[in-house]
């Protein structure tokens, strides 16, 4: 008899672990390998967004910076962990 209140006492933890893990943590983690993979793909022209909404061309990719092309005239260098996503056009 105790066993079996134990394993119905866990059940609903169980549950709800699983709920948590569908509805949050997956999603994040799909979200961050995609993102990974698109700053992976960058290539020199690419149009980007920065996290500080910053809408700049790739100059160079390098292997932890990128050399981004602000106007004419401005080149400066970009962590990747800073770009948000593609610009498209």
């Amino acid at each position: 008899m105790q066993e079996g209140s134990f394993v119905a006492s866990l059940l609903p933890l169980v549950v709800l672990f699983a709920i948590f893990y569908f509805l949050v943590i997956r999603p994040q983690q799909k979200q961050a390998k995609n993102h990974k993979a698109m700053v992976e793909s960058l290539q020199k022209g690419d149009k980007i967004i920065t996290n500080g909404g910053i809408i700049c061309e790739v100059y160079k990719t390098e292997d932890s910076f990128i050399k981004v092309k602000l106007n004419e005239d401005t080149i400066v260098k970009i962590s990747r962990d800073y770009v948000a996503k593609k610009a498209d056009a």
